[in-house]
């Protein structure tokens, strides 16, 4: 099968197209034809060796072994199962998260039956299906599972263009927020159109020094920091952040009290987020924005935009045309 390797950290161009083994699943397992997958930031920050104490998990010196194919988002059907399935049928058509696994910039890739893994919405295509996974359910767990946001909310998202800011725009609107966007001057009519009732440009404008108050701030990309954000945060109010060791610390350290709380981690277990978002999708009430589309083949291509820092939402990833 065709997939994508990288077998040293750097730039873009140390992605290459090659012909690899196909995975055979295990009897707990499924083999997903996938015919669509993504490019986060993230991924771009780990094909780079960054952040350092992230290799950990991805290598020291160079990619691990297991770790050699990108990938996290994935939409496709289900190509065959193992005995002990029970979940999925062949034929299906699901949308997904890879996690820790990583490897579904790939034809075809193998999870378990308990993985992150639901039918894609009906009214989808696959790309749109892959760029609905990880920026929306991570959006989807700060901000209801973490910050525990309520009705009538003031809330503050920074970075709202991005993929999980412009899901998170839309999901605090959902849930009955007044919801306040920050991005730059080119993005300020997108956001508004994604439902924001005010858009600050960063450009022009220090949210932090302004006299608002709100309840939650959202850090989608890790442009703040809590010792910045603090005065534009209410007493008892919270302080949301998805990067930054630091935050994790902070969130131990606010954990009791009545001050201030700050949040941090991460979303990795999707399963019970992804039928909840298919519904919203199915349902026309949340909006999949992506920005542009490569075939696998410019995988490369994909990768420099990301790196430009000027994506709106998503960049999706044909596999399968």
């Amino acid at each position: 099968m065709r997939a994508v390797v990288y077998e040293r950290f750097g730039p873009p161009e140390v992605l290459q197209l090659r012909e690899i083994p196909a995975p055979k699943p295990r009897d707990d397992e499924l083999l997903i034809k996938i015919h669509a997958t993504t490019v986060t930031a993230a991924e771009a920050d780990l094909r780079r060796g960054r952040p350092l104490w992230g290799r950990v998990i991805a290598g020291f010196l160079r990619p691990r072994r297991r770790m050699r194919v990108l990938g996290t988002e994935l939409a496709g059907v289900i190509d065959s199962v193992g005995s002990n399935v029970t979940r999925f049928q062949v034929g299906d058509e699901v949308f997904g998260f890879a996690g820790f696994r990583i490897g579904a910039n790939a034809e075809y890739m193998r999870l378990a039956e308990t993985a992150s893994l639901c039918i894609k919405p009906a009214n989808t295509s696959f790309e749109q299906a892959a760029a609905a996974v990880d920026g929306a359910s991570t959006a989807l767990f700060f901000l209801r599972d973490k910050a525990r946001i309520r009705s009538g909310d003031r809330v503050l998202i920074v970075g709202a263009s991005g993929s999980i800011g412009s899901y998170a725009v839309q999901l605090a609107g959902y849930f009955g927020a007044d919801v306040t966007g920050v991005c730059s001057t080119r993005n300020v009519e997108f956001v508004e159109s994604l439902g924001a009732q005010r858009v600050i440009d960063y450009t022009r404008e220090d949210f932090t020094r302004s006299a608002v108050l709100y309840d939650i701030v959202f850090d989608t990309v890790g442009k703040s920091s809590f010792a910045a954000c603090r005065k534009a945060i209410r007493p008892g109010g919270r302080y949301v952040a998805t990067t930054g060791l630091v935050n994790y610390l902070l969130a131990v350290c606010t954990r009791w009290g009545g001050g201030v709380r700050v949040f941090a981690g991460m979303s990795v277990d999707k399963s019970e987020a992804l039928p909840f978002l298919r519904s919203l999708i199915e349902a026309d009430q949340l909006r999949i924005v992506i920005d542009r589309c490569y075939p696998m083949e410019d995988i490369v291509e994909a990768h420099r935009y990301v790196d430009s820092g000027r994506k709106r939402g998503n960049v999706a990833i044909t596999v399968v045309g």
